[in-house]
C-alpha cells in the first residue's frame, strides 16, 4: 500500500518537487507508526527479561559473597534464569494480541 501510494504521488505531473516528497512522507507515515509501536513493544519485552536476569545474577552474586559454593550457585542461577524465560515466554501472546490490535487501530 505505501509503495503504491508513493507511486500516485510521483505520477503527479502536476507537482512541485516538494508536494511530491510531501506526499511520499504521507505515504510513509502509517509504516513509520507502525514500526514503532512493534519496536516499542520488543523493547519493553527485552527490557522486563533483562532486569529478570539481571535480578538472577544479583541473587547469585549474593550467593558466593555468602559462602555458597560455586557449583551450587550456577545451579541456583540457571534456574533462575529458565524460570524468567518460561515466564516471559508466556507473555508473547498478550504482547502479540497488543501488537495486533495497535496496527489494526492504524488502518
Amino acid at each position: 500500500t505505501m509503495f503504491r501510494c508513493s507511486a500516485r504521488c510521483c505520477e503527479d505531473t502536476a507537482a512541485s518537487m516538494k508536494e511530491v516528497q510531501r506526499c511520499i512522507e504521507r505515504c510513509h507515515a502509517p509504516l513509520a507508526q507502525a514500526q514503532a509501536i512493534v519496536t516499542a513493544e520488543l523493547e519493553h519485552f527485552q527490557d522486563r527479561l533483562s532486569r529478570c536476569t539481571l535480578h538472577c545474577s544479583d541473587k547469585a552474586r549474593d550467593a558466593l559473597e555468602a559462602g555458597d559454593s560455586e557449583g551450587r550457585v550456577r545451579g541456583q542461577l540457571d534456574a533462575c534464569v529458565a524460570t524468567c524465560g518460561d515466564d516471559h515466554l508466556r507473555l508473547i501472546p498478550a504482547m502479540a494480541k497488543k501488537m495486533k490490535d495497535s496496527l489494526a487501530a492504524l488502518q
